[in-house]
This record gives structure tokens, C-alpha cells and sequence, in this order.
């Protein structure tokens, strides 16, 4: 759907209006609200508790993309895989680190790693989890023939090598301290060796890589797979072999629902128990409204502006400055997501490893951006496009820098792309500009940079800016290579600054995850990295 900058005029006029009401009204307090997450579970726990059983609905945004936790790289997908799959381990929701499906691991040496893993746990199929299904995984992940986009989180493993039933040790290329954290992402999750194998007799015979798995996944979560309607609903059921503390529900069902009105009418009928995502505009409805609150999670993620660099005239880093300079994004995070966040001025959330508040973003100023415009030798401006999926305040934010380009010259075209589409198009780098979000769900710069930065990971493994600097691909190697936690900060700031010159993206703010949740809803936390956690949920 194509919208053009007449058709946007009005509605940009309101919305600059509405900036600045919303700014005027958040003068005397600007302290953000606290999370609210922590003190409903806390205020829930001694009084009426939920009953087990019952069916959660809930209404998601979007469909997932695949079922293959390897072949996917999405949240959409991740929230439905986290309750199938399990990875070696986890994070609790302070990201620290906690045994998975490995009960403990120690670094033998600066290269290499044991994990030694839990005994009688077995996938859903009923095989065994064991160390050469760790070492079939792995092998599968680095596999340039499934080519996964969760390559790069794992591509510094050179050899998986069986110990003995239960115990994996790994070898890294480099000295590399965030493996635990990166095997603790859902992109490692655990897949039935059978399930594997299958898959590759599957490709075989012209098959694409895990399309066997997203169509019966097999994993050892506490939830396994039941259906899946797509762009309709994913509907999973409780696993009764878990090997830990069953799941309370009886099933989940992940429904598409795109429109965020329908999602919240759905919210107040019954017919859904969660909106994720709950946006900015609609909290004081929810909050409003008997039966049903607000769930708020601050983030580590980051909401962003991206500019294929490989295409005129974002191939000029004086145009990028410009943009960057022309936009004030606090306008956007008061006007548009009703200040739910933190302004970003990188890539990094400030709770993120490597982050750096001595590194000066590109500040708001509109004759300054005007003068690199002018530099670049687009002084009478330029036409170029703007993308962004069906999101509510992605939309709003594209048509608000529409507005505001329009003041520099440079006459912008909104596209809202289907979700599917919109990964495959940006992974192609089929796009000009386009808005988009990121979690460093690793808690560590590695995650948060090297994946969106480095040039050997252009696409679909995360740079869809498709930058390419050769000094930037140097810190990022080297950080993740070293060992010291003060020399990798102070390479992570050094890569900082080069992006403050790159300008690859406008960085808009660190967001905080909303949800609508009914009052039904008990025990429901949400991770910082925007995954629902589900196994200890009831129904009142």
C-alpha cells in the first residue's frame, strides 16, 4: 500500500499537534511510569489464584514466519518457539544466566568449552536429548547449505566435539566470554535429532532447508506443537512428559490479529487474554477499562530508521547525517509512543554490555541538517521512499519524518509492506528507507552491533543498511576475540563513534514492551527482549 505525501498531509498537521500537546503535558513530570510487570505478579501472588487448564489466546501483530528456530529471525517467531524448543541455556528476566537443557558449563581453556547436560530429558517424539543431538544442532546451524540467519550468532565455533552421552565440548576460533550468552539465545534451541534428519532427506529432494521442521516441530519445551493456520493461528498444547515443572495451561493459541483496535476489543470481549502489542494510544483505554490492565517491560531493544546505503543518495554519509539531524525524536517517542522509552542515541540500551554515554549522538538540529544536505549536493532535496510493516506507531513514525523531510526538501513515499514481504524485501535490499526494531538479546554489544554493522552480515542476518566499513569490521572482530570485559568496552565505544560518522540509521529511542493482559492473566512476566514467558501462566 502506497501512501503519498498529499495523502498524508492533514493527518501530518494533527500529528505535529498533538507532538507538541503531548510534549507541553509531560513537562511537570517527565519521569517515566514505573514497570508494572513485577508489581502485578508480586500484588496477584497471595490473593485469588488462577486455576489450572484452559486455553491463553492470544493476539499477535503478526504470524510467524517459520517454526525452525534456526531458519528464522524474528520475534513473532521467537515467541512461539521459545515454548517449544529449549536452548543449553537461559536468561532470567535480570538476563542473567541460568542452566537449560545444560546443567552447568566451565571454559577448559581460552578456546574451548564443556557443557555438561541434564539426563532424561526427551523430545517431544519421545528420542532422547543427548550430546549428539547438541553436536547435530550446532553442525546444522553452521551449515552453509541450511545458509540459517542465526549463523553469526554461533559462526566463532569451530568444532562440536561428543565427549560422552551427556557431556558437549566446543571449540571456539577465538577466546570468545559471551558463548554461554549467545547459547542461551532462542536461535540455539534444540531440534529432535530424527526431526534433523528428516529434514535434510527432505532437502535431498529439493525441499528448502527446514521446511520439514516448521511444518511438526519437535523440541522439549513445556509446550509442543498442535496446528498452525497460517495468518490465522499457531496453536500449541501442554507437553505432560515435560521433564521439569509441567506448564499450568492446558494450550496456547497465537492468533493474527492485525489491526490494534481489533486486538483490543478482542481484549475486552474475552475473546483474546493478550494484545502484543498493546500500542502507545490505546494504554488509556486499557487502563480504563474493568477487567484488564497494562503490562509494561522496559526493553533492550531499539526502535530505528534505517537507509540502504548501497543505493544513491544514502550512499553519501553527509545525506544520512542530514536525515539524522532533521528529525527530532523525541517528538516521535512523546507524540507517537506516548513517551514509552528512552531516547536512543546508538544502537546500545544503556542496560546492554559495551554501551557508552560518553558517545554524542547526532543532535536535532534542522539548519545544520540542511547545511549537510547542501554539502552533499542535494541542496533542492531528492524523492525517495520510506518502508515500514503494518504497525500502528511504525506507520505514525514514517508519516511524521515524511512531514519533516518535506521541511528540507526531500520529498518522501510511504510503502506499509505485509510482514513476510517486509523481511524478505529489506533482507534483499530492495528498499531505500525503512523503519524496523532490533533486541540485543544477548545482554552484549556482540549481539547488538556485530549482527547490525558488520559486513559480513548484510540481509537477513541483521545489517539490512548493508554497511561496509572496514575499520568498524576490525573493532567488531576484535571485541568479540578478546577476553578482557575493559578492553572490549573501550573497542565497543571506538565502534560507537565510527557509527555516529556512518550514520547508517536514525536511532529513535530503546522502546518499553506494552501489553494489554486480562485480569484472568496470572503469572505472566515478559522478558526484556520482548518474549512472553508462559509456563507458569493460569486462567482465574
Amino acid at each position: 500500500m502506497k501512501m503519498s505525501k498529499n495523502s498524508f498531509f492533514f493527518l501530518a498537521l494533527l500529528l505535529a499537534f498533538s507532538v507538541f500537546m503531548a510534549a507541553c503535558a509531560s513537562e511537570p513530570d517527565a519521569t517515566p511510569a514505573p514497570a508494572e510487570g513485577e508489581e502485578e505478579a508480586e500484588g496477584t501472588e497471595g490473593t485469588t489464584e488462577g486455576g489450572e487448564g484452559g486455553d491463553l489466546v492470544i493476539a499477535n501483530l503478526s504470524d510467524a514466519v517459520a517454526l525452525d528456530p534456526h531458519g528464522s529471525n524474528d520475534t513473532p517467531s521467537s515467541n512461539v518457539a521459545q515454548n517449544i524448543y529449549e536452548a543449553l541455556v537461559e536468561q532470567d528476566e535480570n538476563m542473567d544466566l541460568q542452566p537449560g537443557l545444560a546443567e552447568s558449563w566451565e571454559m577448559i581453556d581460552d578456546l574451548t568449552w564443556e557443557f555438561y547436560l541434564r539426563e532424561g530429558v526427551k523430545f517431544h517424539d519421545g528420542s532422547d536429548f543427548t550430546a549428539d543431538v547438541v553436536k547435530a544442532n550446532l553442525d546444522r546451524i553452521l551449515d552453509p547449505d541450511v545458509a540459517s540467519p542465526r549463523q553469526f550468532i554461533f559462526n566463532m565455533i569451530t568444532d562440536v566435539e561428543v565427549v560422552d552421552e551427556h557431556t558437549v565440548r566446543i571449540t571456539t576460533e577465538f577466546p570468545f566470554a559471551p558463548l554461554p550468552a549467545h547459547l542461551a539465545h532462542n536461535g540455539g534451541g534444540m531440534i529432535s535429532g530424527d526431526l534433523i534428519a528428516e529434514d535434510y532427506e527432505a532437502m535431498e529432494g529439493g525441499a528448502d532447508p527446514g521446511s520439514k521442521i516448521s511444518e511438526s516441530p519437535v523440541g522439549t519445551g513445556y509446550f509442543k506443537f498442535d496446528s498452525w493456520t497460517p495468518g490465522t493461528e499457531i496453536k500449541l498444547v501442554r507437553n505432560e512428559d515435560y521433564w521439569g515443572e509441567n506448564a499450568k495451561l492446558d494450550s496456547v493459541t497465537f492468533k493474527v490479529v492485525p489491526e490494534d483496535l481489533t486486538r483490543i476489543a478482542e481484549l475486552e470481549t474475552g475473546a483474546a487474554h493478550i494484545s502484543d502489542p498493546l500500542s502507545p494510544s490505546d494504554v488509556s483505554r486499557v487502563e480504563g477499562t474493568d477487567g484488564m490492565f497494562v503490562n509494561r517491560q522496559p526493553s533492550v531493544s531499539l526502535s530505528y530508521i534505517g537507509f540502504n546505503v548501497e543505493k544513491e543518495p544514502f550512499d553519501n554519509p553527509l545525506v544520512r547525517q542530514a536525515i539524522s539531524k532533521a528529525i527530532n525524536k523525541d517528538a516521535i517517542i512523546e507524540g507517537i509512543y506516548d513517551g514509552a522509552g528512552i531516547p536512543a542515541i546508538g544502537p546500545l540500551a544503556p542496560d546492554v554490555f559495551g554501551y557508552d554515554d560518553s558517545v554524542s549522538g547526532l543532535e536535532y538540529n534542522v539548519e545544520e541538517a540542511q547545511a549537510l544536505l547542501a554539502e552533499a549536493g542535494y541542496e533542492d532535496g531528492f524523492s525517495t521512499t520510506l518502508w515500514t510493516n503494518d504497525n500502528r506507531e511504525r506507520i505514525d513514525a514514517a508519516t511524521f519524518v515524511q512531514a519533516e523531510l518535506e521541511k528540507i526538501g526531500i520529498d518522501v513515499s510511504i510503502e506499509v509492506v505485509e510482514w513476510g514481504a517486509y523481511l524478505e524485501n529489506t533482507a534483499n535490499g530492495e528498499h531505500d528507507m525503512f523503519v524496523l526494531g532490533w533486541s540485543t538479546v544477548t545482554g552484549d554489544a556482540d549481539y547488538g552491533m556485530y549482527a547490525l554493522f558488520h559486513s559480513e552480515n548484510h540481509g537477513e542476518p541483521g545489517n539490512r543498511t548493508f554497511l561496509s566499513n572496514p575499520e568498524l569490521d576490525e573493532l567488531l572482530d576484535q571485541a568479540r576475540q578478546n577476553a578482557d570485559p575493559e578492553e572490549r568496552a573501550a573497542l565497543y565505544k571506538d565502534a560507537q563513534e565510527i557509527l555516529v560518522d556512518e550514520a547508517p540509521m536514525l536511532y529513535i529511542h530503546h522502546q518499553e514492551f506494552l501489553l494489554g493482559v486480562s485480569d484472568s492473566v496470572q503469572g505472566l512476566w515478559q522478558h526484556p527482549t520482548g518474549i512472553l514467558m508462559l509456563q507458569d501462566v493460569t486462567l482465574q
